[in-house]
């Protein structure tokens, strides 16, 4: 099937409907605009862009594109990704998926009628999304996370290791209870994190003790709460391992209001995507990714994706992070500090 007046005189109707059917336009029925994208997926018809630009690249979020508690991130991945695609002449636009798709319509037709060729998605912790695109044959990278389905091309970065790393540089201290304080919500990227926690500790011969596990949201409120309920265990945690940088910075916050020295009365790790680490007094021991260049990198693939004519084999990188020991870690107190009923700080022998 190769133009609209084809589709229209197999169904009946006028080119002016097909047009309006498919570009999501009122003056449809619902039952012929289901007709018509039915039609149109069954032929594989791929709109021309007309006067649409066919050099611009999408960013799909499932959901809002910005949230606090994702700190920096964000804003570094798009930073690095403006520039991957200014690098090769293409043009970013924001997609909503959840907003602005029509339900009879296949993401293809949706992605054909926004006028882009290829996009770049965010899954935030679900990748069923990005999952369904790819078996569209749609080109689709996901950034920074990875899914189990075969055919989807991704580029992420992995913590496991500097994770492990960062606890074991903990126990190399002295530390023996650690505790790990995560983001509620639980993509690959903190699996890696909660993994190299666990594996330290097994290979220490130190038993998990799951009350030293504690999730919220990670932004500066939820590092205060994780801290807060930590600290008010009857045996609290002498070292704390933060795995956002915002609830490190909350955290951190929380420590100086409350009194807590640091790293005298508490040792602290936390994780970073850019410069945080460098920002806070004291500045804190981090595992840190860089998600500039991640974004960088996945607008240099998918702008290629784009401009191709055939489709691009399956993609899949997982870059390295690391570890910096900076001036909130030390040798574990022998008097560890913990919070009383009323919020005072008491101070354990």
């Amino acid at each position: 099937m190769s133009s609209v007046r084809q589709i229209a005189n197999e169904l009946g109707i006028s080119v002016a409907t097909v047009s309006r059917a498919m570009n999501q336009r009122s003056g449809v029925s619902e039952e012929t605009r289901r007709k018509v994208l039915e039609l149109a997926q069954r032929h594989q018809y791929k709109p021309s862009m007309g006067k649409k630009p066919t050099n611009v690249i999408g960013l799909v979020y499932p959901e809002e594109p910005v949230k606090s508690d994702l700190g920096d991130f964000e804003a570094s991945l798009l930073s690095g990704i403006l520039r991957g695609v200014y690098e090769k002449k293409h043009d970013l636009a924001f997609i909503s998926a959840a907003r602005d798709k029509h339900p009879d319509e296949t993401y293809t037709q949706f992605f054909h009628r926004k006028g882009v060729n290829a996009i770049l998605m965010r899954s935030l912790g679900d990748t069923s999304l990005v999952e369904q695109i790819t078996s569209e044959g749609f080109p689709v990278l996901l950034v920074a996370d990875r899914s189990e389905d075969p055919a989807v091309s991704y580029i992420d970065s992995i913590s496991h290791d500097t994770s492990r790393k960062a606890v074991e540089h903990l126990l190399s201290l002295g530390h023996k209870r650690i505790a790990l304080a995560m983001h509620n919500i639980v993509d690959t990227d903190h699996q890696d994190r909660e993994s190299g926690y666990r594996d330290a500790l097994h290979d220490a011969g130190i038993e998990v003790d799951e009350s030293l596990i504690v999730r919220a949201q990670a932004n500066t409120s939820g590092g205060e709460i994780m801290l807060t309920s930590l600290l008010g265990l009857e045996h609290p945690p002498t070292a704390i391992f933060f795995t956002n940088p915002m609830s490190t910075i909350g955290a951190l916050h929380k420590c100086l209001r409350l009194g807590v020295k640091v790293p005298k009365d508490l040792s602290i790790v936390g994780f970073d995507d850019s410069v945080t680490r460098h920002q806070t007094f004291p500045r804190y021991t981090a595992v840190c990714q860089d998600a500039i260049s991640l974004g960088v990198e996945a607008a240099r693939w998918i702008t290629r994706a784009a401009q191709s004519d055939d489709p691009m084999p399956i993609y899949r990188e997982v870059r390295p992070t690391n570890f910096e020991v900076l001036e909130t870690t030390s040798y574990a107190s022998i008097t560890p500090v913990r919070l009383g009923p009323d919020g005072e700080l008491i101070r354990t022998v």
